[in-house]
């Protein structure tokens, strides 16, 4: 008689199971404690030398700026008493009307502003009165224009107290003499930095 069949037993897996996130066996319970990343506070550092060469060249373009107005002041003033002087013409002026100047607090007059019109190759213009002197609305002035710029108006008076002189750009010309010696200073900090060793910084955290 033939041996009753004997159906297979399952067998136990054998095989090895990897572990899970890299070689070797998984550790249970262990706590990283190294840190994720690292902040570091970026260090700010003012390079006393840069600014104050800013504030050089800006004090020097400052001065240059009013040396060039000063003087372009000072030539137009000369041109003016030179063309009263050279082209003048005598008008008479009427005088329509005058503002009081106080000066101090407020509370003293010290003279009046006056305007008023002239006429002169058929067009009418009106200026203001040279001096503090007060004139009634109404009344006549003599005055001197220039034949070349009938705009342009004195008075006999205060032209005879005006010269053209050089005088008048002896402080532009000062101005300049500074304003060059600020920026002959700074070209040679300047040349001085950049001939120096660069050094460099790390910020510290």
């Amino acid at each position: 008689m033939p041996d009753p069949v004997t159906p297979p037993r399952a067998m136990a897996a054998t095989e090895p199971v990897p572990p899970v996130g890299g070689s070797g066996a998984a550790k249970v319970g262990r706590k990283d404690t190294s840190p994720v990343t690292t902040l570091r506070g970026a260090g700010v550092e003012v390079d006393g030398r840069r600014v104050g060469l800013l504030v050089l060249t800006v004090i020097g373009a400052a001065i240059l700026v009013a040396a060039l107005a000063t003087a372009f002041a000072g030539y137009e003033k000369n041109s003016q008493v030179q063309a009263l002087r050279t082209h003048g013409v005598g008008v008479e002026m009427t005088v329509t009307h005058c503002l009081g100047l106080m000066g101090g607090s407020g509370s003293n007059l010290v003279g009046y502003d006056c305007n008023g019109t002239y006429s002169f190759g058929g067009r009418r213009y009106r200026a203001s009165i040279p001096g503090t002197a007060d004139h009634a609305p109404g009344s006549s002035v003599r005055g001197v224009v220039d034949g070349n710029d009938p705009a342009l108006f004195s008075t006999p008076t205060a032209l005879g107290a005006e010269r053209a002189s050089p005088r008048v750009f002896v402080l532009p010309g000062a101005l300049l003499v500074g304003a060059l010696l600020i920026g002959g200073l700074v070209l040679l900090q300047r040349r001085r930095g950049t001939s120096a060793p660069g050094v460099l910084r790390r910020g510290q955290g």
